[in-house]
């Protein structure tokens, strides 16, 4: 093929004639091993006001992974149209590499390869360049690969052993297939105790799933204990994930260890206690279980002496795997201290970045009484008629030594203006202080919910582990296609584990301290159901809970911080009682008063919405101030932006380049004005010119009796556009779609008008070109 000719294909046209082909011949088979355009991360989704998109401009996708076997990826190969150099791909095919933990990285632009080499001996260079017909065959690169990830020839079978595949064809993301693959090279290596770090809402129990599948299959594990310490974690991995393992799982109840399974669920609750005869797990040789799971491994299975440790030091010779999202590192207990370093990490932050996690915007809400303390009168006795202690009261006092019934139904009164001001059926959690606060809570928002509560008594539920009520309505409550309970209050029992998909509000009006518990109630909000409509999640609080997004440990690596003293036992103590996180509530009954008091007014001091920013910290900034940004970032100057307006010979290819940077031009109408069309928002938001409506601009083409040089049908298309363009804007003439509807279809069809009153699709397609051109001219008047 001439060079020529070859610079005038496309990219898709470079891959189809040169590149794949080039691949095939090497030896890699087409089905089996070559994807082509595997996206990577579907890109971050941004939050202004109300309102949300993904930014498609930080999508990731390869446009080409190779594969040993399925899910087991080796190289990444980026692929350029040939106008540009052979190595022009390269860097973008390394931060694939990167993503991937490939160590073999390629580029081309249908001419040649470049390629990159993480694994290069002493004699040879790291980048290279090389023939079309040279591409490296499959067995090369593995072996590279094996080199880079320490993979042995005994260890092969095992870390190619098949993933399960679904009906659903439901694939792992990367990070999962990351995960999944570093904990079985963990295993084949020999190593017994592995701990896997996933931000909740990342997929850690179907990432379990394909361990235990895999492992099981090799037959490297016959019997599985999964041990977790909520029954509904326990009964949502049986129905879900892990249903394909069918009749050789079990759940243990009453109990009982059945020597007739292989794979089991269990509460530790279920096969430990304090007394001897509770622990049924001794019935059975220390040898019986082959591999132990244990899910959100941070509460209880890192102190010494806790419950879990005892199970895990009677099957000490099975493979051990902790599971968390948040590993625990205080001066009292330590996960990694048990575990070890993590084998693999996947951050909420990461996980945001990425899109696979919702991001978040918080309102932070500050009250008079929690800010500026309350100090009772002299002599003044609360409700029951007791006096009250003369001191000052602070924020850390309310609701869990004073009760000011008036901050309550404030409390409750906000939340129910944001609802009724968003979505009143969004999912709401409120995590109270404890259960009788969250019963208090519970009430206030019944009298503030009003009509809502009235039509359906389930609208609020108070979901606590005394209530055997609200725990009947926890299922409900997470479930998509269930419309009520809408709100959930509750002071422990939500804080982790409860898959609560739809959950779009977390409200906290509790206070926290602990990162730990920040992250898990910050968890209950972080995942996307897009079928459901839920994008991002709000955090409503009133207690500078969100302080801790300050903190430097926020979604940090886990770093062991237990210094013991000479003297002092080197394995993490108990967690002092403060720190202690296991059970669904905190014991209520603590012997300290309650001062309850109905008649002191409070108010709202102060109130500041923040969102995440590109660099993960939260920034006060409204959707006008974010597109201004991304405008700008795009088209540097109000001249830049016109001549590319004026240039694009549809204006949609604007409005969508746009799109890819989060700005949706009718979101940004709703607040600017929705009589502005697209160019006058662009131009007023970005560069700060005076804007003109769809309708005015339509009404000075008319002035300038454009339309004369047009026969009488032609003006009456044209005419008809320009009433369409005042009422729906650019993107509706711009479609050939239209001319299908009233008025046009009174003229003749679609194909009538073009070919008929115009002269053809390209006459037709000037017609359109120059009326935009003066819908959009500099001098507007007439």
């Amino acid at each position: 093929m001439e060079s020529k000719d070859k610079k005038a294909l496309s990219e898709t046209d470079i891959c189809d004639l040169f590149i794949t082909p080039a691949i095939r011949d090497a030896g890699w088979d087409a089905i089996k091993q070559i994807r082509r355009e595997v996206t990577l991360t579907p890109g971050p989704i941004v939050v202004r006001g109300n309102i949300s998109s993904r930014n498609k401009k930080k999508k990731k996708f390869a446009d080409y992974v190779l594969y040993w076997e399925p899910g087991v990826p080796v190289a990444v190969v980026e692929a350029k149209d040939n106008n540009h150099t052979v190595s022009h791909g390269l860097q973008q095919a390394l931060g694939y590499a990167e993503i991937l933990q490939v160590p073999s990285a390629f580029s081309s632009n249908g001419d040649a390869f470049a390629g990159h080499n993480k694994t290069p001996k002493p004699t040879e260079d790291i980048e290279t360049e090389f023939a079309l017909d040279a591409f490296l065959p499959p067995e090369q690169l593995w072996q590279r690969y094996k080199q880079f990830r320490g993979i042995t020839d005994q260890n092969e079978k095992l870390v190619i052993q098949p993933y399960y595949e679904d009906s659903n064809s439901k694939e792992p993301r990367y990070y999962q297939v990351e995960a999944i693959n570093r904990t079985i090279e963990a295993v084949a290596n020999h190593q017994k105790r592995v701990l896997l770090v996933m931000a909740t809402g990342t997929g850690k129990t179907y990432t379990t799933f394909q361990i235990i599948w895999r492992l099981w299959k090799a037959k490297q594990v016959k019997r599985i204990l999964f041990l977790a310490d909520r029954n509904i974690l326990v009964d949502q991995t049986l129905v879900n994930d892990f249903k394909p393992f069918g009749s050789v799982m079990t759940k243990i109840k009453n109990r009982k260890l059945d020597p007739a399974y292989e794979i089991y669920l269990g509460l530790y609750q279920a096969i430990t206690g304090p007394a001897e005869e509770d622990k049924i797990f001794k019935n059975v040789s220390r040898d019986f279980f082959d591999m132990i799971v244990i899910d959100e491994c941070h509460r209880g299975s890192a102190a010494d002496d806790s419950a879990w440790r005892e199970i895990l030091d009677y099957f000490k010779d099975a493979i051990q795997l902790g599971l968390t999202a948040t590993p625990k590192e205080t001066k009292y207990v330590s996960s990694t201290d048990y575990f070890g370093k993590p084998v693999y990490t996947y951050s909420l932050k990461q996980g945001i970045e990425d899109g696979f996690l919702a991001p978040y915007k918080v309102v932070r809400i500050d009250i008079d009484k929690d800010i500026q303390g309350w100090t009772p009168p002299p002599g003044m006795t609360d409700d029951l008629g007791k006096a009250i202690e003369n001191r000052t009261y602070n924020r850390a006092d309310m609701d869990r030594i004073l009760v000011l019934n008036q901050r309550t139904k404030l409390v409750a009164k906000r939340v129910m203006q944001y609802l009724l001001a968003t979505d009143p059926y969004a999912k709401t959690i409120i995590f109270c202080e404890d259960i009788d606060h969250a019963e208090r809570m519970r009430v206030a928002i019944v009298n503030a919910a009003g009509q809502l509560a009235l039509d359906n008594p389930k609208y609020v539920m108070r979901i606590t582990g005394d209530s055997l009520e609200g725990k009947a309505e926890l299922d409900n409550f997470i479930d998509p296609e269930s419309k009520f309970p809408v709100i959930a209050t509750t002071s422990e029992l939500l804080t982790t584990g409860v898959d609560a998909k739809t959950c779009k509000l977390i409200v906290l009006d509790k206070t926290i301290s602990s990162m730990t518990t920040f992250k898990q109630i910050i968890g209950r909000g972080t995942r996307i159901d897009e079928e459901f409509g839920k994008f991002f999640f709000t955090i409503m609080d009133f207690k500078k809970a969100t302080e801790l997004f300050r903190d430097p440990d926020f979604d940090g690596e886990p770093v062991v911080i237990y210094e013991p003293d000479d003297d002092d036992d080197p394995v993490p103590p108990d967690p002092a009682p403060e720190d202690e996180e296991d059970g669904d509530e905190v014991n209520e009954e603590t012997g300290v008063y309650k001062v309850r008091v109905s008649g002191v007014p409070v108010r709202i001091i102060a109130e500041r919405v923040e969102y995440l920013g590109p660099d993960g910290t939260l920034i006060t900034e409204s959707y006008r101030d974010f597109t201004r940004k991304q405008i700008q970032s795009e088209f540097a100057s109000l001249d830049e932006f016109l001549q590319r307006w004026h240039g694009a010979k549809k204006k949609q290819a604007i409005i969508d380049l746009l799109e890819d940077y989060g700005i949706v031009l009718d979101n940004l109408a709703a607040e600017v004005g929705k009589d502005y069309g697209d160019f006058d928002l662009i131009a007023h938001i970005a560069y700060d010119q005076p804007p003109l409506t769809r309708k005015e601009r339509a009404n000075n083409v008319k002035k300038r009796n454009y339309f004369t040089k047009y026969g009488e049908q032609a003006r009456a298309v044209l005419n008809a556009l320009l009433e369409k363009y005042a009422d729906e804007g650019i993107s509706t003439i711009e479609s050939a779609k239209v001319l299908k509807l009233k008025p046009f279809s009174d003229i003749g069809t679609p194909v009538e008008i073009i070919n008929k009153v115009f002269g053809g699709k390209d006459q037709y397609e000037t017609a359109i070109q120059e009326l935009e051109q003066e819908l959009y001219k500099q001098d507007q008047t007439a």
